[in-house]
């Protein structure tokens, strides 16, 4: 009689996967196996040996929980039996944050379900990152750096690999930043008050302009975004006179200093 002593799949190499997935069944007395038992579902087998059974995991798979897995031979007998377990397909809904520097990267939390068996974190044409979720709605990573971005905002859909497959691409979506770069100010120097415009590069996502004076005091003033190269700001007051500088921040970091004179 037939006696099944490990169920594998090949894929994770554990007695977990999904539909689709191969598996190895080993045993003993294998060799005459007409049929695999998954559940309540009956398999043809792809490969039988004395040692060994291979199946594919049937579309009528549960979309998750424990499965009975034995072996029915061309006689009838019916192994004994041991658990696959059937790992539902990873989702995700959302993130912590919408955008990291394109420089550096940044901490991610990525939400969803279904996460405990993952392996690893795909962010779109960037890079993947290996993680050990440990709760299965959430999973904190580092997003690796994007050095060959050329656009001012690069949008990266978020995926997650588990036993159970990899989450639908294009749901969750996050902004990859280049940072700010100043070319001039006009006028290059100004009292509290005056307004001041700035003229740089990847001006997108402004979220706060700088001013600092002689004594590296500083202070941040209002401002109104033109277009994605230029910005109006005023002189913010209780600055020291002299030699001073702006810059500007969005989510791809710090701008260049650039000289202004607090008058």
């Amino acid at each position: 009689m037939a006696t099944i002593t490990s169920v594998v799949d090949t894929t994770t190499t554990t007695n977990q996967g999904k539909p689709g997935d191969t598996v190895q069944i080993n045993g003993s007395g294998l060799s005459t196996t007409a049929r695999v038992n998954f559940g309540a579902a009956v398999v043809t087998p792809t490969s039988v040996t004395a040692t060994q059974v291979t199946f594919m995991v049937p579309s009528t798979a549960p979309c998750s929980g424990q499965v009975s897995v034995s072996v029915t031979s061309t006689t009838g007998a019916t192994s004994n039996a041991l658990p696959y377990f059937v790992i539902a397909t990873p989702t995700t809904t959302g993130t912590n944050v919408t955008c990291v520097s394109a420089v550096t990267g940044g901490p991610v939390t990525l939400f969803g379900t279904n996460f405990l068996s993952g392996t690893q974190v795909g962010v779109g044409a960037v890079g993947t990152v290996a993680v050990t979720p440990t709760q299965p709605s959430q999973v904190t990573f580092t997003a690796p750096a994007n050095p060959g971005q050329v656009s001012t905002v690069s949008t990266q859909p978020l995926t997650i690999t588990t036993a159970g497959g990899t989450s639908t691409s294009g749901t969750t979506l996050i902004d990859y930043y280049l940072a700010p770069a100043i070319t001039s100010v006009l006028p290059t120097s100004g009292t509290a008050g005056d307004e001041i415009t700035v003229n740089g590069t990847s001006f997108v996502g402004i979220d706060a302009v700088t001013f600092a004076d002689s004594a590296a005091a500083t202070a941040t003033a209002v401002f109104t975004a033109m277009s994605g190269t230029q910005l109006v700001a005023t002189v913010p007051g209780g600055l020291a006179t002299g030699a001073g500088s702006i810059t500007v921040h969005t989510c791809g970091g710090n701008s260049n200093a650039q000289a202004f004179t607090i008058t």
